[in-house]
């Protein structure tokens, strides 16, 4: 049976490389248009089908920039109840505008959040509405526009050199079109990540010369976030927790807190998940730690003790990214 299965997985790859290959290479040709504008935009992306650390990648750059722009964050709003463009306002949450935009518009007050599944439209608008820096999340693959600079991450525990086309991998198109960004990020480093690995993981990635590497890993708060207050994590250690999550690959979160000496059972969801007052039922009384994205969307629902670990990334050699894409984009 998993010999069978793997059989079609791989047929179905090669219709999938087939279509993603000629698909760039109309773009590449100049078959199909991509549009280019006098406003920078920055595009952060990945090779393979989420996971890589996209959003805390985002606001990274967001902290380090807005002090410079009037900066337009722009996304399509994944699984929004909605279409067409908007601006976050007041009125939006998760559902009109989707978690990661919504999370962006609650965390940061200097910039403006805008959700469009038309990329060029959604520019335009925000140009009109004075952002003088646009960062597109999710990106990469939107080739009908073509960004001043290009960035995209590769999971270090599932690096896109290691990986193939769905479904037999995850990977969106094939492995080569890394050759289109200006700086790959190696995220989720571990802890003790030596220069000596940075130079091996260096050389098999093989850079173009318009090519930077930079390497980054996750740093998790010491405190937990709820409504009302902030907690130290050692407050919950040799007690049972229940970590809710609807995000690709929770792993490195649970090992973190069960470091900490939290006794955790885990409830996944798939990536983006809707919640419903039925998926929460079995536990709402219990203590429910999950991630900012999806505190977002959990946090209206009745949870008795409900708290958000706040995560940031550590980005090794910041100064000189900003320094490059800057020269880049200015």
């Amino acid at each position: 049976m998993k010999s069978i299965k793997k059989i079609i997985f791989w047929k179905l790859s090669l219709w999938f490389l087939i279509i993603t290959f000629l698909r760039n290479k109309f773009y590449d040709f100049g078959f199909l248009k991509s549009y280019s504008f006098g406003t920078p935009i920055i595009s952060i992306g990945n090779l393979s089908a989420g996971g890589t650390g996209k959003t805390p990648m985002v606001e990274f750059l967001i902290d380090r920039l807005e002090d410079k722009y009037k900066i337009g964050v722009l996304s399509r709003g994944y699984k929004r109840k909605s279409r067409g463009f908007i601006l976050a306002s007041a009125v939006d949450d998760a559902k009109s505008i989707g978690d990661e935009p919504f999370q962006y518009y609650l965390k940061f007050n200097n910039i403006m959040v805008a959700v469009d599944e038309n990329r060029k439209r959604g520019i335009k608008n925000l140009i009109n509405l004075a952002a003088d820096l646009i960062i597109l999340d999710d990106a990469f693959q939107h080739r009908s526009v073509t960004p001043s600079y290009s960035i995209i991450l590769s999971d270090y525990s599932n690096l896109f050199i290691h990986d193939s086309l769905m479904p037999l991998g995850t990977l969106r198109e094939c492995r080569s079109g890394y050759q289109r960004a200006n700086a790959i990020i190696v995220s989720k480093c571990p802890e003790n990540f030596s220069k000596n690995e940075m130079k091996i993981l260096t050389n098999k990635i093989n850079l173009k010369s318009h090519q930077h590497i930079f390497f980054s890993k996750i740093i998790y708060s010491n405190h937990l976030i709820s409504k009302t207050n902030s907690v130290k994590i050692s407050k919950f250690s040799n007690k049972k927790v229940r970590v809710v999550t609807g995000i690709v690959n929770s792993k490195v979160l649970i090992k973190y807190l069960e470091d900490k000496r939290l006794i955790v059972s885990h409830t996944e969801f798939s990536d983006h998940y809707n919640y419903r007052d039925i998926d929460l039922l079995k536990f709402k009384d219990e203590i429910i730690i999950t991630t900012e994205k999806d505190y977002v969307k959990l946090k209206n629902f009745n949870l008795k003790n409900l708290y958000y670990i706040p995560i940031k990334i550590e980005v090794f050699g910041k100064d000189d990214l900003i320094e490059i894409m800057n020269n880049k984009i200015t």
